[in-house]
């Protein structure tokens, strides 16, 4: 890991996968300790209460976060505000297409819809040593459009997504570098949405706001629909809002390119390689910036499995940016007392499962007769805690989203599913903190990428004209 300070210049990649299994003897060691002076019952009802006040300051931030969202989010997203999109600098959209075939059309035909003069953009599609003729459809879709050119790297090549990305960002000549997955269709206005906020000097990333498109395609689609509801009008709205601190997402987004190549491009070592970028950009003493209105579609997960492993590598990839970042964090300068707060507790977001998975562990015990006896005034702010606020975005996602009503009854599905986060969250602590090698991999795509027949805005496919604005089940 880099362990230069704040003050010795900007942060360049770390090595990624670095292992702390003395974590492990730490928590033992405190766990006898503790157990030895004031014994097992003592012990387990301290550790309670710790976690309970872990709980509340992430339930406040929820619930922070939706008020703010109550508050603002329907005026910027909903507003005819008077906004400068006259800013036309010269652009490099890039795309990595890693076996790819099922959505390399749509992608394209989005691509060329946008509305950005065609002298100032540049297309990169990255053939990122597909097998499934990804890269002979690339260079089939891309004929004749001097703007568009297909960049291929051989199978085998080291790096992933980020590394797709930084080859392309090597030949890039624009002033600002946009993202997108490739499953993305973007909407025509996306461009000058994002890269207005460049026109302000300290703003080196830019996020937009991603849709899930397919949510009637099946019961998980639509649930992951739900959730990006409450991430993208809520959580990323909130942290905008109240702190000026977004996440920098790694799709629909764009990135200065001055600032990148200071940085030493993409972190090829981090399978979130956009976390690990959003604490580099913010050490730096530059900053992100959150469009609501800057607005893509994308496909959800459609099946466990699939969301499993998507999910394990953003809590693997996001744990290993708490471990390689968290001491920069808390020195910078760049960072007031309350911003610093903030960006631990992001930093955090996927060791609270882990937390969950071992209050769970502990109420368990506790109802086997290890431990005091477990009353329900305990378990009734304990659940408050874990479940009202996610809960709170999540409806306040839907109302900011002016979702129909009938999309509420998909938040039920959403308690299974965070059981089945805490168990992949878990596990990918434990694999971190061992330093069991992992790579980028890709989630698998369906069929459900067509525009059919949206073209014209660029919608969620079978939403109705009157409620395109965001997908609802």
């Amino acid at each position: 890991m880099n362990d230069l300070a704040p003050s010795d210049g900007p942060l360049t990649n770390p090595a990624g996968n670095t292992a702390a299994p003395w974590t492990f003897l730490y928590l033992l060691a405190t766990g006898a300790t503790l157990v030895a002076l004031f014994g097992v019952n003592t012990t387990i009802l301290v550790a309670s209460v710790l976690v309970n006040l872990a709980f509340l300051a992430f339930f406040l931030r929820h619930v922070a976060f939706a008020s703010a969202a109550v508050r603002w989010a329907p005026e910027d997203l909903y507003g005819e505000a008077d906004v400068d999109l006259s800013y036309r600098p010269n652009v490099s959209l890039i795309v990595a297409c890693h076996n790819e075939a099922l959505v390399v059309d749509s992608l394209v035909r989005g691509l060329k819809a946008l509305h950005y003069p065609r002298s100032r953009l540049e297309i990169i599609l990255v053939n990122d040593g597909s097998t499934d003729g990804t890269g002979e459809l690339l260079e089939s879709l891309t004929a004749g459009d001097r703007h568009l050119q297909v960049l291929h790297r051989p199978a085998g090549s080291h790096g992933g997504k980020p590394g797709a990305l930084n080859a392309a960002a090597d030949i890039a000549r624009g002033e600002i570098l946009v993202v997108f997955d490739a499953d993305h269709i973007p909407r025509r206005n996306v461009i000058e949405r994002l890269v207005r906020h460049f026109q302000d000097p300290k703003v080196s990333a830019v996020q937009g706001r991603c849709i899930v498109r397919n949510s009637v395609e099946s019961k998980l689609a639509r649930s992951i629909a739900i959730d990006y509801f409450s991430g993208y009008l809520v959580n990323e709205y909130g942290r905008q809002a109240l702190f000026e601190l977004p996440a920098y997402g790694g799709a629909n987004c764009a990135v200065r390119a001055t600032t990148l190549r200071r940085l030493g491009g993409w972190n090829t070592e981090s399978v979130t390689e956009d976390t690990d970028l959003t604490l580099r950009v913010v050490m730096l003493g530059d900053r992100v910036r959150y469009d609501i209105t800057a607005v893509d579609t994308e496909e959800g997960a459609t099946t466990l499995g699939r969301f499993m492993s998507q999910r394990y590598r953003w809590a693997r990839g996001h744990q290993q940016v708490w471990r390689d970042y968290r001491r920069h964090v808390l020195r910078t300068r760049h960072l007031s007392p309350l911003e610093k707060i903030e960006s631990m507790m992001f930093l955090l977001v996927y060791h609270v499962p882990v937390l969950c998975t071992m209050t769970l562990l502990m109420t368990l015990l506790r109802i086997g007769g290890i431990g005091p006896t477990l009353t329900i005034f305990e378990l009734l702010p304990l659940a408050a805690l874990l479940f009202a606020g996610p809960f709170c975005e999540l409806a306040v996602g839907l109302m900011v989203g002016r979702a129909p009503r009938r999309s509420a009854w998909s938040i039920a599905w959403m308690t299974p599913i965070f059981f089945v986060f805490m168990l992949v969250c878990t596990k990918a602590w434990v694999d971190g903190l061992l330093g069991r090698q992992y790579r980028w991999v890709k989630t698998a795509r369906s069929s459900w990428s067509a525009l059919d027949g949206a073209e014209d805005d660029l919608a969620p496919v079978g939403v109705p004209d009157d409620a395109r604005e965001d997908v609802t089940a």
